[in-house]
């Protein structure tokens, strides 16, 4: 959905009070922040519930909408916590919540259908397809992946029910957001849950950051940006500090304003602020992944940034003025003035632009005065403590004040500043209350929240055994030397693209793996490879996208989850399946107690994909020939084997296999009756020789995981 304002908001990173002042200053016209649970950023410094009610006061006075970040993966533990936090953040006034877990956003939107959710980058929006689902789930706002080119970008806003978002500037992931879990398998700090170590940030194969991309910058496409109807440009930096925020704010505060690209010199003050070698990228939003997009932060980037001087970040106060009126045998009543339009302004806000925002007044009452014995009300006094706003964000001079004061009548200290205080919060969400008023025409109409089922478990009732085999070569190899060990797998998965590569000589395939990551231009092409996949009687489809779900009914499949769907709660489970996906396999961060809570398959044997990454690492690093035999090697030797996805993606896999073969009676008591396999690098015979100890119940003297845990060593 196009935007209906002139320009796109400019969405600012806050991790702390400081941060958020200095975005406002900056001139964002919304700030993102995350509160001490469920956001994204566990290691930022994050707001506490007395902090967050200060920064939306503070957001609203100048005319800046308030997001709060909810987008990590919940566990069922965490359901019941999770809605009431969201409650408390819609009680604060909180303009929007930016969400992730699918079960959440359902759960969140049924309950509190008036609460404006943001599909978060981390929920893996590709396409126009998965743009629809996240609306259709429930939220206004989708944030595009940042791997999206601006044609795709283009094409998704026009098309799609949804506002959309995009990342202009910060931070970049190597894999694709929602995808990673090379920290939660490596290091047992989940990305999906906020504790990312960036493992990709260390070197690999000999001292080499291969995977270490340099930060993204769109400030010479302001004008591309402007014209593709997106609703919101988001700088990446909440673990950043005020003077980034303020610095890289104000200078796409001033590209939007002037409708202009960055010159030479604001260039070279955002690579000041923060780089990794001197430069930035913008190769996905150019479609051009060949040129240098891999860097490090150097001794003289710090030393740029270190050097850097900057305004002044001291929090503004608000101008106001008051009515007063003491006056026997009537209650007294206080009126706050705020002229809302030079405040505004001033700060250079945009929204409602070209709007004459006004003033903003209100009144409240206190107890009628008594007659004074000895020491009645003065003028002076009555002022005095009427200006005193202390920590508040106006500021008041008694000569601003105008009082109507009868004689010798009194009115106890405490009631004069309780009437003081009750005029301040009522001023307070007066500017929020005008501030959504004004916003209520730019954002897309709620969406109703169309996915939530209740929460059904999903109890097998007999044991079923699935196999994705990357490697449809590798499947022929294994059938010819140990047919019964395939024969007694219940549905076969090959790639959707590689289907044909081994010829006849092998099992019928019952199932395709559509890739993870569809993007729009590519839609078509998967589209009909799937239509005539469904002509050769193939009859299931492994998604592991929610773009796909609607694809594989569309074409006549039968969509089984993929454990790439994150899901990690029951709410997310039956959303699923209500929209018709039979089979779920649940996330690979799940133990066997929070699997066997929600019920459904789990993932027993095989390489666990960690990243699956835009760029082909294999060809820039290897060459084409090591296709299929490349590895990252880190500092302790251990190796990450790579495959290509479609159509030049990289997929990389964990150092270890997943076993559960010696456990197969502790999932059976847990209910976990679909055992899913996955078959990537390994030779034949190894495959045979691993499922053999499988299917025996044998422990396995390498190293291997267990789910949901590190894995164990070798005896």
């Amino acid at each position: 959905m196009k935007r209906k304002q002139a320009l796109p908001e400019l969405l600012a990173p806050a991790g702390d009070y400081d941060a958020l002042v200095a975005a406002v200053l900056g001139g964002a016209d919304a700030v993102y922040v995350g509160g001490r649970r469920f956001g994204a950023r566990a290691y930022a410094k994050n707001f506490d519930g007395e902090e967050l009610s200060r920064a939306i006061r503070f957001c609203h006075l100048f005319g800046v909408r308030l997001y709060v970040t909810l987008n990590t993966l919940i566990l069922d533990k965490e359901v019941s916590e999770a809605l009431e936090y969201a409650k408390t953040l819609h009680a604060m006034g909180v303009d929007a919540l930016i969400v992730a877990d699918v079960g959440i956003a359902a759960l969140i939107k049924k309950t509190l259908p008036e609460l404006e959710l943001h599909a978060s980058t981390q929920m893996g929006v590709h396409n126009t397809k998965g743009a629809d689902f996240a609306y259709k789930l429930g939220c206004n706002r989708v944030v595009l992946a940042r791997e999206c080119s601006a044609e795709d970008i283009s094409a998704i806003t026009a098309n799609s029910l949804a506002d959309c978002e995009v990342f202009v500037h910060g931070a970049l992931c190597v894999c694709h957001s929602g995808q990673c879990l090379m920290s939660s398998m490596v290091g047992a700090r989940s990305g999906n849950r906020g504790e990312c170590a960036q493992p990709c940030r260390l070197p690999y194969n000999s001292g080499k950051y291969v995977l270490s991309l340099n930060d993204l910058s769109l400030a010479e496409h302001i004008n591309e940006l402007i014209d593709s109807g997106v609703s919101s440009l988001k700088i990446e930096g909440r673990m950043k500090s005020p003077t980034y925020v303020y610095e890289v704010t104000s200078i796409y505060r001033k590209l939007l304003d002037t409708h202009r690209n960055a010159s030479a010199d604001e260039k070279k003050r955002l690579s000041d602020v923060f780089s990794r070698g001197g430069v930035f990228t913008d190769g996905y939003f150019v479609s051009d992944l060949k040129n240098k997009m891999t860097g490090v932060r150097t001794d003289s980037d710090k030393k740029a940034s270190k050097d850097l001087t900057t305004a002044c970040l001291t929090a503004p106060k608000c101008k106001i003025r008051a009515r007063a009126s003491f006056r026997s045998g009537e209650p007294c009543t206080l009126t706050f003035t705020a002229d809302v339009h030079s405040l505004w302004d001033e700060r250079g806000a945009k929204t409602g632009e070209g709007y004459n925002y006004g003033q903003i007044s209100v009144t409240v009452n206190s107890d009628v005065p008594a007659p004074a014995e000895n020491a009645p009300l003065t003028h002076e006094g009555v002022c005095e403590r009427l200006a005193k706003l202390g920590n508040t964000p106006f500021i008041l001079s008694t000569s601003d004040i105008e009082l109507v004061l009868d004689e010798r009548i009194n009115l106890a200290p405490s009631k004069i500043n309780e009437l003081r205080r009750e005029c301040v919060a009522k001023l307070l969400d007066a500017f929020g209350k005008k501030l959504g008023n004004l916003c209520e025409n730019n954002i897309s109409p709620l969406p109703r929240g169309e996915f939530y089922a209740e929460i059904n478990p999903q109890k097998a009732s007999k044991h079923m055994k699935t196999a994705l085999f990357f490697s449809p070569t590798l499947l022929t190899g294994v059938f010819k030397k140990s047919s019964e060990l395939i024969r007694g797998l219940d549905i076969l998965f090959v790639p959707l693209h590689s289907r044909s590569e081994a010829g006849e000589a092998r099992p019928k395939v019952t199932g395709v793996y559509l890739p993870p990551v569809i993007m729009e231009h590519e839609w078509q092409e998967v589209c009909s490879e799937l239509k005539n996949a469904r002509a050769e009687g193939i009859k299931y489809a492994l998604i592991g996208n929610v773009s796909q779900i609607e694809l594989a009914l569309e074409c006549g499949m039968i969509p089984i989850g993929d454990f790439r769907l994150n899901v990690t709660n029951g709410y997310a489970s039956s959303v699923f399946r209500a929209l018709g996906v039979r089979h779920i396999i649940m996330s690979a961060e799940l133990t066997v107690p929070q699997a066997r809570d929600i019920g459904g398959g789990v993932i027993t044997f095989g390489r666990i994909p960690l990243m699956i990454t835009e760029r082909c690492f294999i060809r820039e690093n290897f060459g084409c020939e090591r296709c299929g035999r490349a590895c990252l090697r880190d500092r302790l030797g251990s190796s990450f084997p790579m495959m290509r996805e479609y159509p030049h993606r990289n997929v990389i896999f964990n150092s270890t296999v997943t076993y559960m073969g010696d456990k197969r009676e502790e999932l059976r008591r847990a209910g976990l009756l679909h055992e899913h396999f996955i078959f990537s690098t390994e030779r034949a015979e190894e495959c045979i020789a691993l499922m053999s100890a499988y299917q025996s119940g044998e422990r396995l003297s390498v190293p291997h995981r267990r789910l949901g845990k590190r894995e164990t060593p070798q005896k």
